[in-house]
């Protein structure tokens, strides 16, 4: 079995083991308008009722926006555990669960990288926010470059790692793993997760036309030994008019968690940049 929250593995990494808490941090109240139906708790997660389902999301810090998109199965705080305290020196973070992920509960049906992209634009409108950048980890970065594609207003710049626009981007061993963990006695949401990671991106979420039309800069990070194809990597590399490609030697799935030293420097410089 694979773990959903094993330190420094995420997305589609984790279907084994325990789960793992997220880190404490102090509350940053977020004034909400009373027509989102959003509650502001006075602790670190604030909850918001979008698309007739619960989203929690924490905030953290001060100045231009930074949305941290989590891996599959984690959350938006344990996903970026390595660079969430650096980047909230400089940025207001606005971190969500999507559904049945982290702290927001699970709802009926399957899960869709359609609706979860869904559930990201509600929010942000609900919060005001235009123009922001976004970190996408694995699932994560799937729904940066939806995001991006789809509605451009939203997004000012983008960071993603470990993504896949189609499930054949996957290793032949990662798809194969998958597979293999199929089981009767699954918890709901790994096996909602696991049809997700076999089946999805589909074309008409993410295709290289698609890409073609994002016009934002994008940081596409990979690790050389990442459970995504190099080769598809470089293909969605190529297909983005603004990309610029970082490929980190000696480097599986986990990027943001384990190699931080390097990635924080350049992801800095990439967002600071005029």
């Amino acid at each position: 079995m694979r773990s959903l929250r094993r330190r420094h593995i995420s997305g589609r990494r984790r279907l084994r083991g325990a789960v793992l808490c997220a880190v404490l941090i102090w509350p940053i109240l977020l004034w909400v308008p009373p027509s989102a139906r959003a509650v502001i708790q006075p602790e670190r997660w604030h909850w918001i009722t979008i698309n007739g389902h619960r989203i929690y999301y924490a905030v953290r810090g001060a100045g231009p926006t930074l949305v941290l998109l989590h891996g599959g199965g984690d959350s938006g705080e344990h996903s970026f555990e390595r660079q969430i305290d650096l980047f909230a020196q400089h940025h207001r973070i606005i971190a969500p669960d999507q559904v049945g992920q982290g702290h927001s509960p699970e709802v009926p049906g399957p899960l869709s990288y359609t609706l979860m992209m869904q559930d990201t634009v509600a929010l942000l409108r609900v919060l005001k926010l235009r123009g922001v950048d976004v970190m996408g980890f694995s699932d994560g970065g799937i729904l940066a470059l939806m995001l991006a594609a789809r509605h451009p207003e939203l997004v000012r710049r983008l960071v993603i790692s470990g993504v896949n626009i189609a499930p054949e981007g996957l290793t032949a061993e990662e798809r194969s793993g998958l597979r293999a963990a199929q089981s009767p006695g699954m918890q709901s949401v790994e096996r909602k997760l696991t049809q997700l990671w076999l089946n999805s991106p589909t074309t008409d979420e993410l295709n290289p036309a698609l890409l073609a039309t994002i016009s934002k800069p994008v940081l596409v990070i990979s690790g050389d030994r990442d459970a995504i194809r190099l080769e598809h990597t470089l293909e969605i590399y190529r297909a983005l008019p603004q990309a610029e490609l970082c490929v980190l030697p000696g480097t599986d799935h986990a990027t943001f968690s384990g190699r931080a030293e390097w990635l924080n420097p350049i992801i800095s410089a990439f967002l600071d940049r005029p």
